[in-house]
């Protein structure tokens, strides 16, 4: 699938469907390794197709990262929330003076 037939939806990241440059040995191996699994019609490898070759063969690898990001982001939303909430209890404390 090309970059142009791809619709991007407003919640996805659009760095997913960047190509990999394999700039790194690393790199180089984990390109050609999914280029031959998946064998995409333009030979470009993007993020979003090594992602889904390691959560298929090597699950207990991204699974961690996937558990520390989810476990960030509601830290973060729960800190936002008690931010928020005292941000208007000192708005109408401010209204009540």
């Amino acid at each position: 699938m090309s970059k142009e037939n791809i619709l991007i939806g407003e919640d996805e990241n659009p760095d997913l469907f960047k190509n990999v440059e394999p700039d790194t040995e690393v790199k180089k191996w984990l390109v050609e390794y999914v280029g031959n699994k998946l064998k995409p019609e333009d030979d470009n490898v993007t993020i979003e197709m090594i992602i889904e070759v390691l959560a298929t063969e090597f699950p207990d690898f991204l699974m961690p990262i996937a558990e520390e990001n989810f476990i960030r982001g509601y830290q973060q939303a729960l800190e936002d929330v008690d931010e928020g909430r005292k941000l208007i209890e000192e708005t109408f404390k401010t209204k009540e003076h």
